[in-house]
């Protein structure tokens, strides 16, 4: 019985054992078949990213060819250029002309309160009934000036050889519009150029830093003024005019400058009203003037010679009491310039400073002047002496004493004084200043003088300029 018993319990242990032993393995097999779901999961997610890092790398790659076919490309286009140098290509930030290389705007603002004596003649014909010649007799007080715009072009080569084009149109404060400069030119850089327009050529009479200094013989036009005292400059062929147009060819060779410019214009155009020596001008051709000149620099010092003549005869008279025709036309005009100028090197304490002569044979007249100027430390002061002798002249009712040289109808001296300080970066701006500007004109003559006016004899005035340069 005993047996039985053991045998039994020993039968249902291992029943059991091995019921818990399968129940075991079931559950251990049953693991391993999820984590090996979840790794082939795993598996098919790394899959699907390479395939999508894949795409992508092949992406790039076009991209990438598409990058270097586009350089070979340009690179071929640069070649292309390179070897035509006549159609350069502009950055693309730059404003774009068909055929120029360079356009330039710019411009400035120059706007002036003046004050000043009566502006009449510094000489005036006295006790004549027909001619109102006598200087007006009030101050004047005046805010004028005016806002210059310009804009130039030019082409350039690589030979050197260039183009171009300069117009300034000028907007006065009266409403009035004027022009400056208005010029096309061409040449080759450092060596020649020819120039034709309206423009200046060489200044052969230089003021320095001018601000304000009036009386006859300082503008393009109407220069020569009867009974104003005639400041020769050599400015009468040298541009500007409002009645013809300029032709000028230079040469470069070293330091040595070379200038022939050619001014064709209605003569009478030089003077105010017409009239030269009392009598009405009858223009019957236009004049030409010839004006060459010769000019040496190096480093701060330069010096130049020239000449002006009009080479038409019988452009320009009047007629006389016989109804002949009597030429007034002949101007020939000689001067000298020399400069010092070191203010590039030195800003602050360079110097800049001026002679100048010049000499005129005209019908019935000779004017001789002379004037030196310096600017230092942004002040100026200069003087300008000029030397009258008019040998004829209509003096009709007005008796003149022959014995007394300085009696003679237009033998007289005229003495001007300059001055004028810069006060620059008005409000910190660089390119806004202030000039303080004064003059003094003085008359010599005998008070016996039947042109020379004894009671009328100086001339003065003060401005204050805002320059303002864009």
């Amino acid at each position: 019985m005993m047996k039985k018993l053991s045998y039994l319990a020993i039968t249902t242990g291992l029943f059991l054992s091995a019921s818990s032993a399968a129940a075991s393995g079931s559950g251990s097999i049953e693991a391993r078949l999820n984590a090996l779901e979840q790794r082939l999961a795993q598996a098919e997610r790394r899959a699907a990213q390479a395939e999508t890092r894949a795409t992508a790398a092949e992406r790039r790659a076009q991209q990438l060819e598409q990058r270097t076919a586009n350089t070979e490309r340009q690179t071929a286009q640069i070649a292309q250029q390179a070897a035509t140098p006549e159609t350069p290509v502009a950055p693309a930030s730059a404003l774009q002309l068909s055929g120029f290389n360079d356009l330039k705007l710019y411009g400035d603002v120059e706007f002036n309160l003046d004050g000043a004596s009566r502006s009449g003649q510094l000489t005036s014909l006295k006790g004549s009934d027909h001619k109102d010649w006598k200087p007006g007799n009030k101050e004047r007080w005046d805010i004028n000036g005016r806002i210059l715009v310009g804009l130039d072009g030019y082409r350039r080569n690589p030979d050197g050889n260039f183009s171009g084009f300069s117009v300034q149109p000028l907007a006065d404060m009266t409403g009035k519009m004027n022009l400056d400069d208005a010029a096309f030119f061409f040449g080759n850089e450092k060596n020649w150029q020819t120039k034709i327009g309206r423009f200046e050529a060489y200044d052969m009479f230089p003021l320095n830093q001018d601000t304000f200094i009036q009386y006859s013989g300082n503008t393009a036009n109407d220069l020569y003024a009867d009974g104003f005292g005639y400041i020769y400059m050599m400015k009468e062929g040298r541009g500007r005019s409002s009645s013809g147009g300029n032709l000028m060819l230079s040469k470069y060779a070293g330091d040595v400058y070379f200038e022939l410019n050619t001014l064709v214009e209605d003569g009478t155009s030089l003077f105010q009203d017409n009239s030269y020596h009392g009598n009405a001008l009858d223009n019957k051709k236009n004049v030409a003037y010839l004006r060459p000149v010769i000019a040496w620099k190096k480093d701060a010092f330069s010096i130049a010679a020239a000449m002006e003549s009009n080479v038409v005869n019988n452009a320009y008279g009047y007629r006389d009491s016989q109804g002949r025709f009597v030429d007034q036309s002949k101007r020939n005009g000689y001067g000298m310039t020399m400069s010092w100028n070191n203010s590039a090197a030195d800003p602050d304490n360079g110097v800049v400073a001026n002679l100048s002569t010049a000499y005129l044979d005209a019908s019935g007249e000779q004017d001789f002047t002379a004037g030196v100027n310096v600017l230092w430390r942004r002040f100026e002061l200069g003087y300008i002496y000029a030397h009258n002798n008019i040998k004829e002249f209509n003096t009709a009712g007005i008796a003149a004493d022959i014995h007394n040289p300085l009696s003679e109808p237009g033998n007289y001296d005229i003495h001007t004084v300059h001055a004028s300080y810069q006060i620059p970066d008005i409000m910190n701006m660089k390119n806004f200043n202030l000039y303080l500007g004064a003059y003094v004109s003085l008359l010599e003559a005998n008070a016996d003088n039947k042109i020379a006016n004894g009671d009328n004899d100086q001339r003065y005035g003060m401005r204050a300029r805002f320059k303002y340069f864009f």
